[in-house]
């Protein structure tokens, strides 16, 4: 290994600059029309297409980003499609270790292909499966979540080579399933576990942070459970002023279960299970990032006419979205629509429940809790039936070794000008859970370009352009650093 090698990457000016000029040449010529591309084609999640493998688009955009791997023509590297029977498939690029770097085994770079719904409210110009870019923004579903991340990895990696740096033995997985909550992955972590072999170090693109200033850490993940809750009262609807007084209403009936998991007042789940100490760390990661970014968390969404956050404390806020639970009514059936609603007492009201929970909580336990507490001594004797549920538990970040926050220093100063905050991220990445679980020795890098106002599942989606080649030049630095160890 030839440390004046690696102390030259570290801290020379002309292989700093050999990166930065690497990274911005790939993403022009080489990422910016293929990603453009891939916006283009509607892959669906298999949650939201369950006749995916009719449809054709997941296999669509596997085969658009394999074919540009391909044509990247790295030494060495081996580009696959793998596919289990019955599940999506998973793209991989797996790239050897440079001279060097053979014993640091095998740092793997996640991201995935499948996209959100479109939904409708795009503004003029601007369509989901439209790529625009306009003033440094690419505009189009999955461009922001997660497309970007294959390329940027790959260009990363290039970068890092163009600029003799070393890199370990790297894989790339992008998967397609993430946004129905990866149900395949772990079958392909378990496939794959030999062809992987010792995962020293995981960089996952899928995340962000509060500004395009600097280099955002997401420290935790909150974990999940969604159920469906149906409260039945009739056999048959009947006219509401017949039967109400006699019949008890099923919205009400669902409206105390709420009561016992949720103080409507202040949205604190009850429920202990639901529950986590949080650790002081992660207080003080939240403070930083407060007075880091002051005002991004209370101004990252559209609220409405004089509505306000639920807290005044940016700090309080943090800690909500982070490490405490909540829970969203995220849909209903059983209810028309208000012009179309006759004077009907309905016979059913169903609601489906999304519950966020703090990293370290047992999501079994928490589901479990959730189903005895809808579920017990309900209220008129009213039938109620759970479906559809689902638990993932969230995933808290061991703390940096020595390299890597050396490596984090280097790169918030030459490469963003601005010291490096860590935040916790209030969304769920299950194959985060998974991988800590699977690979409890290895560091973990989670971050990317997201930021507060990316509009990630929503309409008007966007990738920022700058702040995702910053993040490329970053990776390519980190990815040096973990060779040298």
């Amino acid at each position: 290994m030839c440390v004046t090698l690696r102390q030259g990457w570290h801290d020379g000016a002309v292989e700093t600059a050999t990166v930065r000029n690497a990274v911005r040449r790939i993403w022009a010529d080489d990422v910016l029309p293929s990603l453009s591309e891939l916006v283009a084609i509607p892959a669906l999640s298999p949650a939201f297409d369950p006749a995916w493998a009719e449809s054709g688009h997941l296999d669509a955009a596997v085969d658009h980003v394999r074919a540009w791997l391909r044509a990247r023509e790295i030494p060495g590297a081996e580009v696959d499609v793998v596919r289990l029977p019955g599940r999506s498939p998973v793209l991989l690029l797996d790239v050897p270790a440079s001279a060097g770097a053979g014993d640091r085994g095998t740092v793997l770079m996640y991201g995935h292909l499948d996209k959100q719904p479109p939904v409708g409210g795009w503004s003029d110009g601007l369509g989901p499966w439209t790529p625009v870019v306009r003033d440094g923004r690419l505009y189009g579903r999955g461009s922001a979540d997660d497309g970007y991340a294959g390329y940027a990895a790959t260009a990363a990696l290039e970068a890092v080579r163009e600029a003799g740096g070393e890199h370990a033995r790297t894989v790339v997985l992008l998967e397609t399933g993430e946004e129905s909550g990866s149900p395949d992955l772990p079958a392909y972590l378990d496939h794959l576990a030999e062809r992987l072999g010792a995962v020293s170090l995981v960089v996952c693109l899928d995340s962000g942070g509060n500004d395009y200033d600097r280099l955002w850490l997401t420290t935790s993940l909150r974990g999940l459970a969604q159920v469906r809750v149906t409260a039945r009262v009739l056999d048959s609807a009947q006219h509401s002023g017949l039967a109400s007084g006699v019949v008890p209403s099923s919205f009400r009936v669902l409206r105390g279960l709420l009561d016992r998991i949720e103080d409507s007042a202040t949205g604190t789940v009850r429920l202990a299970e639901c529950q986590v100490e949080i650790p002081a760390n992660r207080v003080a990661e939240a403070r930083a990032s407060a007075e880091a970014a002051p005002g991004a968390v209370a101004g990252a969404f559209p609220l409405h006419g004089s509505t306000r956050p639920v807290a005044e404390d940016e700090v309080e806020l943090l800690l909500n979205n982070s490490w405490r639970p909540t829970l969203s009514v995220i849909g209903a059936s059983g209810m028309p629509e208000p012009a179309e609603a006759g004077n009907v007492l309905r016979a059913a009201t169903t609601l489906a429940l999304s519950f966020r929970l703090p990293p370290t909580a047992d999501s079994a336990a928490a589901l479990a809790a959730i189903e005895k507490t809808l579920t017990t001594d309900v209220q008129h004797g009213a039938t109620v039936e759970i479906t559809g549920t689902e638990h993932a538990d969230g995933w808290n970040a061991p703390e940096l070794a020595g390299w890597l926050e050396g490596a984090l220093e280097r790169v918030s100063d030459e490469v963003f000008g601005n010291p490096w905050r860590a935040v916790g991220l209030g969304g769920s990445i299950p194959f985060m859970g998974l991988l800590g679980e699977k690979y409890p020795e290895a560091q973990f890098l989670v971050t990317g370009a997201l930021g507060p106002d990316s509009n990630a599942h929503v309409p008007d989606e966007w990738l920022h352009l700058d702040q995702a080649r910053r993040v490329t030049e970053a990776i390519a630095r980190v990815l040096d650093a973990h060779a040298a160890g």
